[in-house]
């Protein structure tokens, strides 16, 4: 059955910024069949501590169209369309913040963001698979109902982020979604992280406290231990195999992914489909994504684990196969008072996706309780 989908306007082209110009905020772009000028570049503000070894923003652009693979036929690459469209039709633009780094490397941070200035802006992190769209899109109405603004990256080595700087760690990775944010002209925020992008979110909130007001953990095991996947507490017993498994390169192995991480899978999964999703959506940064993984879990201990003071919210699916029910009460008593832990009845590690609505009620909920930013 064809999916429907609202074709998305093609955005201006990148638009280069010297770095020694101030940037301008644009309006909204209108459709692209109405003027051939280009559009300004959205209003940026030099971050006032920039972090050492990672400079500031350097521009900070409209970003264009992602040219997918042409693939004839490709329900992934429609998939994609379909939700380009979604995010926005519902107000949300890309941008790529470029962040210039030492010795001639690069790093490119893709987002989407609200093109108006946020009112109570929300950073969500997402975890593995393609991109932030195919994990957020059922979220953003809602949050921008209940008068939060989302801004969603793609975090490095997803989706159309990338870096040249050879660090793995999620320290990094926190350090360029701050300077994005930076540059963004965001100083103060609330994020949700969900699995791997949890542990981003962990990172970045003991690393920037000032900044980050409130947190949100979905299904993140960021108090497991590598010592865990020898002791039987995971599907998977090494680094390795937790690679082959979040990283999946056939059909196969994306079925025992999806029967890992949905309590009710699709019972049907040809490969015919699979293999279409692998060669459009999930065959970039490979082998980027399993060194991600080995600087996450490799020589990990809890007693290493900073604890964070902001109020959090965890949220996990009752039966998750992948960060075992024991992580999320692990974690619940790492961060003692702070902390509150929500379980999610009849859902799997993919709690988010299974159960949308019930998790983006219990983010709201929390960020609307009293004492949270207005």
């Amino acid at each position: 059955m064809a999916i429907p989908f609202k074709p998305a306007p093609a955005p201006p082209p990148i638009l280069a910024l010297p770095a020694s110009a101030p940037a301008q905020r644009s309006p909204e772009p209108g459709p692209p069949h109405r003027s051939r000028r280009r559009s300004p570049i959205m209003a940026t503000t030099p971050a006032e501590d920039p972090e050492p070894g990672l400079p500031p923003p350097k521009a900070l652009c409209e970003q264009p169209r992602r040219r997918r693979p042409c693939v004839l036929l490709s329900f992934s690459a429609a998939r994609d369309r379909f939700l380009r469209g979604r995010f926005l039709s519902a107000g949300l633009r890309p941008f790529s913040v470029r962040l210039p780094s030492p010795a001639g490397t690069s790093t490119v941070v893709h987002l989407w963001a609200p093109p108006r200035p946020a009112r109570r802006p929300v950073l969500l992190l997402h975890g593995f698979g393609a991109s932030a769209t195919w994990q957020w899109a059922p979220y953003l109405r809602s949050l921008l109902a209940a008068g939060l603004d989302p801004i969603v990256p793609d975090l490095l080595f997803f989706g159309a982020s990338s870096s040249t700087v050879p660090d793995r760690s999620d320290t990094f990775q926190a350090r360029t979604v701050k300077a994005a944010m930076d540059g963004m002209g965001v100083r103060r925020f609330a994020v949700v992280g969900v699995s791997y992008g949890g542990f981003v979110a962990y990172r970045l909130a003991a690393m920037y406290p000032e900044a980050v007001e409130r947190v949100v953990l979905v299904s993140s095991g960021v108090c497991l231990e590598e010592g865990d996947l020898a002791a039987g507490l995971f599907p998977v017993a090494d680094v390795g195999e937790a690679a082959e498994l979040l990283v999946p390169r056939r059909p196969a192995e994306v079925r025992r992914l999806v029967k890992l991480t949905f309590v009710r899978p699709p019972p049907i999964m040809p490969s015919c489909f699979l293999k279409d999703y692998i060669n459009v959506m999930g065959s970039d940064h490979l082998e980027e994504k399993a060194e991600l993984l080995h600087a996450l879990i490799n020589d990990r201990k809890l007693s290493d684990l900073p604890k964070i003071n902001q109020p959090t919210l965890i949220i996990w699916g009752e039966q998750d196969q992948v960060f075992p029910m024991e992580l999320a009460h692990r974690l619940e008593r790492h961060l003692g008072e702070s902390s509150r832990l929500v379980v999610v009845k009849n859902a799997g590690h993919a709690a988010n996706l299974e159960k949308s609505k019930e998790v983006c009620k219990s983010i709201i909920d929390y960020f609307q309780e009293p004492g949270s930013s207005d």
